[in-house]
């Protein structure tokens, strides 16, 4: 029974820092308010593509703890800078290695839903939805609610 309450109250929102996954996360911490749940903010961290290009070396140890630092403060000041110091529900963050599509989609196992922005910070301006809200529509686990920047 406790596992079937986590399930239904676990709002899972991705969060990249764009306005759009901002506004997400003000969507979940909404719907979190209504259904007594918790929100889990996820955002994903990746070596950068070119990352070591010249030398076909991959990133020291210390240099892929600080990818994830900076993953891990951007993270929380986006949750701070949307909801505040104390947000009015339980806010849970995690940052995990991978693709963002790929990460959100493992989060939203178990999740009443998953909330993404309908575009973050990359991709082409003119796109209604983004590449990684629209593999979210097509493979998450749970139902998915993508939620329009107002200025789009």
């Amino acid at each position: 029974m406790a596992d079937q309450q986590e399930k239904s109250d676990r709002i899972v929102v991705g969060v990249d820092g764009s306005d759009a996954s901002k506004q997400a996360l003000r969507w979940a911490a909404r719907q979190a308010e209504l259904t007594k749940g918790v929100v889990e903010a996820v955002a994903a961290w990746n070596i950068p593509h070119l990352y070591g290009a010249r030398a076909w070396l991959p990133p020291s140890s210390t240099e892929e703890a600080a990818l994830k630092d900076r993953a891990h403060k951007e993270l929380s000041d986006a949750v701070e800078e949307t909801l505040g110091a104390t947000p009015p529900v339980e806010v849970r963050t995690e940052v995990r290695y991978g693709t963002a599509a790929g990460v959100l989609i493992d989060a939203s196992r178990d999740a009443a839903v998953l909330v993404v922005g309908s575009r973050g910070l990359g991709g082409f301006s003119g796109l209604l939805l983004g590449s990684v809200a629209q593999h979210c529509v097509q493979h998450a686990a749970c139902p998915v609610l993508v939620v329009r920047d107002a200025g789009q």
